[in-house]
């Protein structure tokens, strides 16, 4: 059921009186700003510089490059046809998605897939690697598909029937299905508890002298398939399918060339929006926030990595770019009386509301502006649809719930959990991704934005959650230092009268819990709502990688680094 913000407490003040109130705090903002102690994130240099960006070189050879790559695209398409057996179909399937080249195949895949799903009450493999990979794909692709397919594999205790202890293709399989489990499907839940105790125990016995196999339970264990970013498993892919007994060469080939040709595509992309961060000039006014242009740029890969979508990646780094300096903006620099006056001028998209503001804020209001409406211009001039409104309409959520957590922060108030949670799905910002990418969808039409934008679907709140709940695990110990309101961990601990450690455990578990629930909104068969799925799936895939090893953002010198480096810099051999 979709969730009405109305409903959310934002500010207790009703629109009509946002504008008699706003002459008071202009006029209070200074005076209290003279005496108020601004704060300092003392955050990171940025470790990507745009001279650095601007050097990256493109392939003198990209026009041959992109032949052979066509090519293979018409071997790999007559090769999805040829195949007879499922399992067969099956594995070529799950291979195109692990090597990141199935967006080249959708019609094929998605003809495959819906043959499978037709006949699926005539014959069922035998097997349960095959069960488990037809669950999986089918699932992943928006089939409707029950999880009675795999009940008769358990005992009512949860333990597996059959051989299943010793084959780990077999256990592989069917831990991976367990991760698109959907709310309330026990056997799914007792297949995930199985088979993470006899893959745990299978890599800690080291029973079977294989490093391959060992390579493969491990990267399993670290992250289920469904949770993954998906160009970071792709390259993983790509360097294990090369020692693939049943290797496939013109696969193999396909996918290096096609992760080499996109990766000059990113650098193309990340020097057009390392120039308009530089040009726009916010940083030098603002040193306090985090610069992180290239960290923004690969996380909106994470969102949609596929060519096509490369409008949506560059107007989301330059919105991921603001949502940033806002966030810092209210966090850690404002006082209270000149957040109130940055959120009225926001609400009512008005920059002469931004008086008596320090120059520095009026600055950041009128980027935002202007980026909002050159992006809605454009959308205008490519699509025909005005979308101007609604990305206004997420922009002033995001600062109303900014402004909950400045008040709590400046008021002393310690909210509860369920209040916490209650605005905190909102200033994770997910919202905003996935306004942007309503609104730049090839697909979408006015009746569809204007249905989302007036309540937005459980799908955009499942999935903001998660990435809520990923950010507070791995950066509410810093920013609690820094002197923010509590996090959901501190706000359980409150509620709930427990220990820090039992308070994180609950949250992995609320993680979970939202993951079923996301699942089950992955629904749908048109193309609209498969672009629209994956990105919600996706923003929670990106949290999982960002904040997997602690705050990747905000201190991104070690393992984010390595990240960009393997996707950005690094072409695949």
């Amino acid at each position: 059921m979709a969730l009405c913000f109305a409903l959310l407490p934002f500010i207790p003040v009703q629109q009509k009186q946002m504008r008699v109130i706003s002459h008071r705090l202009c006029i209070n903002a200074n005076l209290q700003s003279a005496g108020f102690e601004r704060r300092s994130g003392h955050y990171q240099p940025t470790i990507w510089n745009d001279n650095f960006i601007q050097s990256f070189s493109g392939n003198k050879h990209e026009g041959k490059n992109m032949e052979r790559v066509c090519k293979l695209k018409k071997d790999v398409s007559q090769m999805i046809y040829k195949e007879e057996l499922l399992s067969d179909k099956l594995e070529l399937v799950d291979t195109l998605q692990r090597l990141g080249v199935a967006y080249h195949f959708k019609d094929e895949v998605n003809c495959v897939l819906t043959n499978i799903h037709e006949s699926m009450g005539f014959a069922m493999p035998d097997d349960l690697y095959e069960v488990s990979l037809l669950f999986r794909l089918l699932r992943m692709h928006g089939f409707s598909v029950q999880e009675d397919i795999l009940k008769n594999y358990f005992h009512e205790k949860g333990n597996c029937k059959a051989k299943q202890y010793s084959d780990m293709k077999e256990m592989i399989s069917l831990y991976e299905a367990s991760f698109l489990a959907k709310k309330g499907e026990n056997a799914l839940e007792m297949a995930r508890h199985f088979t993470t105790k006899h893959l745990t125990i299978f890599l800690e016995s080291s029973i079977v002298d294989n490093s391959r196999i060992q390579e493969h339970v491990a990267h399993a264990l670290e992250l289920p398939l469904n949770w993954r970013m998906q160009r970071v498993h792709t390259r993983w892919f790509i360097e294990q399918y090369k020692m693939d007994e049943q290797i496939r060469p013109a696969l193999r080939e396909l996918a290096v060339w096609d992760f080499n040709l996109i990766q000059n595509l990113y650098k193309k992309e990340l020097k057009q929006v390392s120039r308009w961060w530089k040009d726009l000039g916010l940083y030098e006014k603002l040193p306090f926030i985090r610069d992180r242009l290239v960290e923004n740029y690969i996380w909106n890969v994470g969102f949609a990595f596929e060519p096509e979508h490369s409008s949506y990646r560059i107007a989301m780094t330059q919105a991921s770019c603001l949502i940033t300096t806002i966030d810092d903006i209210y966090d850690i620099y404002g006082s209270l009386d000149e957040l109130e006056v940055f959120t009225n001028a926001i609400q009512h998209w008005d920059v002469t509301a931004t008086k008596g503001l320090p120059e520095n804020f009026r600055m950041c209001i009128l980027a935002l502006f202007k980026t909002v409406e050159d992006q809605g211009n454009d959308i205008l001039k490519e699509k025909g649809l005005y979308v101007i409104p609604h990305l206004r309409q997420a922009w002033k959520y995001l600062c109303k719930s900014y402004l909950v957590e400045a008040r709590w922060y400046h008021n002393g108030y310690a909210p509860t959990f369920q209040e916490y949670l209650q605005n905190a799905w909102v200033s994770i910002s997910g919202h905003i991704v996935l306004s942007y990418a309503y609104c730049m969808n090839d697909y979408v039409t006015a009746k569809d934005l204007e249905k989302f934008s007036s309540g937005y679907p459980d799908i955009v709140r499942y999935s903001s959650m998660i990435f809520r709940l990923h950010n507070d695990l791995a950066t509410s110990t810093d920013e609690i230092e820094r002197g923010d309101t509590d996090k959901s961990i501190q706000c359980y601990m409150r509620d709930k009268g427990v220990t820090e450690s039992v308070a994180r455990q609950e949250i992995k578990e609320l993680i979970l819990k939202y993951w079923t629930m996301l699942n089950g909104e992955v629904v749908g068969h048109s193309a609209f709502e498969k672009y629209i799925n994956n990105v919600a799936l996706n923003v929670s895939r990106m949290a999982h990688r960002i904040f997997q090893l602690g705050d990747g953002y905000g201190k991104p010198d070690s393992d984010t680094k390595d990240l960009i480096t393997s996707i950005l810099l690094e072409p695949v051999n």
